[in-house]
């Protein structure tokens, strides 16, 4: 993989990865695509800085949809899932339906003062929303966690290191997510999306990449089981879902 649209192709591909491999999260990630290896070593400062550089970039081309969107780690989804992904939120696409999803106080700001501004660096959004950095910090990735702010691309600084750039992802992806699926069958393509990549999968392993409590991650691998499209296996205390 050479170019950032190579990784883009390889983000289309696979629909759902990560920045970088972690035990928490049972999906591909561009570190071991591009390096071929399944841990991060920091003495591939060549590579480190490439993979860095493109999680900016993608989502700054509005070439995937990157943020902490999957699990809380820095992650890609493609645009031809994220209305299937999005559709699990139970909202309409439009810029301002966070209003209609329960936010903390600092969340809301976070939101509105987005909405209103436009993209907004990491440096900047703190006096934008009116809170300490910290807690914006931290609001932030919970709103990346419920689809409603997603990055978009970087901004430089004559010191130090650049800012991400925040939007607000249906604004954003506007175009994408004018017509959203049944939260079932979304659920039910994500499932059959990580376990393709993953090969074999258990309920709490989807719930913890897509969201949503193990008894629905369960439902969604039994109707790929009953639709012939997955197979159960019990490993004693839990189900393992295959191909």
């Amino acid at each position: 993989m050479a170019s950032i649209r190579g990784a883009a192709a390889w983000v289309d591909r696979v629909g759902l990865a990560a920045l970088f491999p972690t035990d928490d999260l049972v999906l591909p990630s561009l570190w071991e695509a591009v390096t071929g290896k399944p841990v991060v070593d920091r003495d591939f400062a060549p590579d480190v800085a490439l993979i860095w550089g493109w999680k900016d970039e993608l989502p700054g081309r509005k070439l995937v949809c990157a943020g902490k969107h999957l699990g809380g780690r820095a992650s890609f989804v493609s645009l031809e899932l994220l209305p299937v992904l999005y559709a699990l939120t139970g909202r309409d696409g439009r810029p301002e339906d966070f209003r209609d999803e329960e936010l903390s106080p600092v969340e809301r700001d976070i939101a509105e003062a987005l909405l209103v501004s436009g993209p907004t660096s990491s440096a900047e959004l703190p006096s934008l929303a009116g809170h300490e950095r910290k807690r914006v910090s931290s609001a932030a990735v919970r709103l990346q966690r419920l689809l409603v702010v997603t990055a978009a691309g970087r901004q430089e600084h004559e010191q130090g290191w650049p800012s991400i750039v925040f939007d607000i992802l249906p604004r954003r992806y506007g175009d994408r997510l004018e017509t959203l699926p049944d939260p079932d069958d979304a659920r039910s393509t994500l499932a059959e999306t990580i376990l393709r990549s993953a090969g074999e999968v258990s309920a709490a392993d989807v719930a913890a990449i897509i969201g949503g409590t193990r008894k629905q991650a369960a439902a969604a691998l039994e109707r790929l089981a009953a639709e012939g499209r997955a197979r159960g296996r019990d490993a004693g205390e839990y189900l393992l879902w295959t191909l």
